[in-house]
């Protein structure tokens, strides 16, 4: 079993920067990504990081903006965001599981989120 916690979010506006953190409790982080929800609209894949750190994955929307990291010592994925637009709005999630994936089903352990405000 793993426990997620994120953290970092807040009220910014257009440009400005922010980090999220994504703190596991129990078992390491498996492959991880970062997964985003606005009002009325679906889950969206963010980014992907895989077990190792090596090798990771982005939305087009974010691509170039958004940076994904690992520190296992910590049990921690981080989401550097930067530039950031107002329709970057969203509650953000983080998720453990074993694959490597974008789609949402395919992981196993959630976070409760984190909501991110970016105002024009």
């Amino acid at each position: 079993q793993v426990h997620l916690v994120e953290s970092g979010g807040g009220l910014v506006q257009a440009g400005d920067s922010l980090r999220l953190s994504c703190v596991a409790s129990g078992r390491t982080l498996f492959a991880t990504g970062w997964f985003r929800q606005a009002p009325g609209k679906e889950r969206d894949f963010v980014a992907r990081i895989d077990w190792g750190g090596s090798v990771t994955g982005y939305a087009d929307s974010v691509k170039g903006r958004f940076t994904i990291s690992r520190d296992d010592a910590k049990k921690a994925v981080f989401l550097q965001m930067n530039s950031l637009k107002p329709e970057d709005t969203a509650v953000y999630y983080c998720a453990s599981g074993s694959r490597y994936s974008t789609a949402a089903n395919d992981y196993n352990f959630w976070g409760q989120g984190t909501q991110v405000t970016v105002s024009s």
